[in-house]
């Protein structure tokens, strides 16, 4: 097998098997690890080479317990948005379906019935528990940098989620922390002159949880191309 297919099977398998995490085992990874997902994932593509991510990291059990803690007594406390970033006001057409499929086949998984409410909203706030991650990465942009600055931190995120599955980490993407922005950036006193996009929750998943034996399902590259 040449190089040159032995990188498109590498990359193929790696873009397959890289799932949204929801279950995760209570074990921290080693600092150097961490490093290295950081490390590769830092090779993405930026406008004039800026490089605009920037991430603070739980390291350990404990620490991250903290925030977890913190975060979801501020979450059921306190419930509107206080994001840096406007979150979309709603999803329609085709949109709004694929939302809703992954929301239904999630809620399969874990034996939720449409109309079961309570533990409905029992699973949204395991959002702010971060799933139990062992570990988040809380990544902010510069407010100066505009909306391409933001382009490039989706490029970093992105390659982070696949740098992680290269070293068997599994991750969670999670734009809900971010409705709690300015919460979160005092926590771990993040500068008002960065704007929080996300955080991604990461560990050794669980791989027998219910939650985690689901995967979403793609479009066809004809509902999302042309050719011109």
């Amino acid at each position: 097998m040449t190089s040159t297919s032995t990188d498109l099977s590498t990359l193929d398998r790696l873009t397959a098997a890289r799932f949204t995490c929801r279950a995760y085992q209570h074990k921290a990874l080693d600092a150097a690890l961490i490093r290295r997902i950081v490390e590769m994932a830092g090779r993405s593509a930026s406008w004039c080479n800026v490089q605009p991510w920037q991430l603070v990291i739980t390291e350990t059990l404990e620490s991250t317990e903290r925030f977890r803690q913190a975060l979801m007594e501020r979450a059921t406390s306190q419930q509107e948005a206080a994001s840096d970033l406007p979150f979309p006001p709603g999803y329609e057409g085709v949109y709004g379906e694929r939302r809703r499929g992954a929301g239904i086949a999630l809620y399969s998984a874990l034996g939720i019935g449409r109309k079961d409410t309570e533990r409905a909203a029992e699973q949204a706030l395991r959002n702010f528990r971060m799933f139990d991650a062992p570990h988040v990465a809380i990544v902010t942009v510069p407010a100066e940098l505009g909306p391409y600055a933001l382009v490039d931190v989706g490029g970093f995120i992105a390659s982070f989620l696949l740098a992680a599955q290269a070293h068997g980490v599994a991750t969670t993407p999670q734009g809900a922390l971010a409705r709690h922005a300015r919460f979160v950036r005092g926590y771990f006193d993040i500068p008002e002159t960065q704007q929080m996009v996300c955080g991604i929750s990461f560990g050794l998943a669980d791989p027998d949880h219910p939650a985690n034996q689901f995967r979403t399902t793609r479009v066809s590259i004809d509902d999302v191309m042309r050719f011109a």
